[in-house]
């Protein structure tokens, strides 16, 4: 009996599970790419996100090694018929890419490529992005190699993970250019609903996949129940993470530049005096940075919102091998043995989960009328 139902099945989930962990698109892009390449048994496959200057802004691969794409050279450009899936509306399947008259060759370094199925990932009207998949490995020795109806049917239900990927990404990099809180806000909203839409068509997609499984229907279908389930969930996590936009990359600028201009947006657009001071810091594992960070989120939210209070003090510095966040109000306070009711209403539960899971330990000083110091250490890496 086939395991293709259970592991086409596994690649959708996978790449939908990484749809509602991730905002950065190149994680996410990735996980589309493996995915598709695994699902239909493809020996190379390609996700292209096409720039305004007849290049591609990324391009995304999987089944070529670093080595490979290295000696490769520059990303494409967008001509013969990676073009062709940016201006096509439907999918196009190939026996042999080097016959088609739209080819034009590749680098030397370019592994062969004969069988194609390309498609374009459209949002709306708009064409946004285009996967591509090379040489499908042939199951028995007498042949049958080729692109199917079916594996066509099947990308297209990955084509739908990429469009909500990159609607995500567009909204994402566009709330980190926003200055003032209301505008964040807004973009969450719009950000929740439009992905929201997006997988709600996709659950009903997945559903509407058992039709595509001829072997063994009564348990795929009983698997693709369990994938709508999943979709249900990764809607839950989407709405719960829009509301933690990151104004920056802690990827690309590290938590000190993160937090230093998280702290002067919130300085102008609040009437308190917000500041930041930073001693002795160096790079912490991603996971530590991005607790230490997101505690910082939150507690800022707090002083900002609730507290009261004219002025707030954020300090990081390094102990040790780790480091010491502390964001200090001069507000209301509050009595830090009431902390079932203070601790639902600022969030306190959520930032201990945050700092025990890397392994650090948060402390709350505060009393009324003397404002409150959050303060949260991270041990080393």
């Amino acid at each position: 009996m086939s395991h293709r139902p259970r592991s086409g099945l596994a690649a959708v989930s996978t790449a939908l599970l990484a749809m509602s962990r991730h905002l950065e698109v190149r994680d996410v892009l990735k996980t589309i790419v493996v995915s598709a390449r695994e699902l239909l048994d493809a020996e190379y496959a390609a996700l292209g996100v096409p720039d305004d200057h007849g290049g591609f802004a990324q391009f995304v691969v999987d089944g070529v090694s670093d080595e490979q794409w290295k000696a490769i050279g520059p990303l494409p450009r967008q001509h013969g018929i990676l073009a062709a899936m940016l201006h096509e509306e439907k999918a196009e399947r190939l026996a042999d890419v080097r016959k088609d008259p739209r080819f034009e060759g590749w680098p030397s370094a370019h592994p062969d490529m004969s069988d194609f199925l390309g498609l374009p990932v459209r949002d709306g009207d708009e064409t946004i992005a285009a996967l591509f998949l090379a040489n499908k490995r042939c199951p028995k020795p007498d042949g049958g190699c080729g692109f199917t109806e079916e594996d066509e049917e099947l990308l297209s239900i990955l084509a739908q993970h990429a469009a909500i990927a990159l609607t995500n990404a567009r909204l994402y990099e566009r709330s980190r250019e926003l200055t003032i809180a209301e505008e964040r806000s807004r973009l969450a909203h719009e950000l929740h609903d439009a992905v929201s839409q997006k997988l709600f068509s996709l659950r009903l997609t997945a559903q509407a996949a058992a039709a595509l499984v001829d072997r063994d229907p009564d348990r795929a279908k009983g698997e693709l129940q369990q994938v709508a389930a999943l979709a249900a969930e990764a809607a839950d996590e989407l709405r719960a993470a829009v509301v933690e936009l990151r104004p920056a990359a802690l990827d690309e600028d590290g938590l000190v530049n993160t937090l230093r201009t998280q702290i002067q947006v919130l300085d102008r657009a609040h009437s308190a005096r917000v500041t930041f001071d930073t001693r002795g810091m160096r790079a912490l594992p991603a996971a530590q940075e991005e607790a230490l960070l997101r505690v910082a989120q939150e507690a800022l939210h707090n002083a900002l919102r609730h507290s009261g209070g004219d002025r707030v003090e954020v300090t990081l510095a390094r102990r040790g091998q780790g480091a010491v966040l502390g964001i200090t109000d001069n507000g209301t306070g509050f009595e830090p043995r009431a902390v079932r009711r203070a601790g639902r209403h600022l969030g306190l539960v959520s930032m201990r989960d945050r700092a025990s899971g890397v392994g650090g330990r948060l402390r709350v000083i505060s009393a009324p009328g003397q404002g409150t110091t959050i303060e949260m250490e991270v041990p080393g890496g």
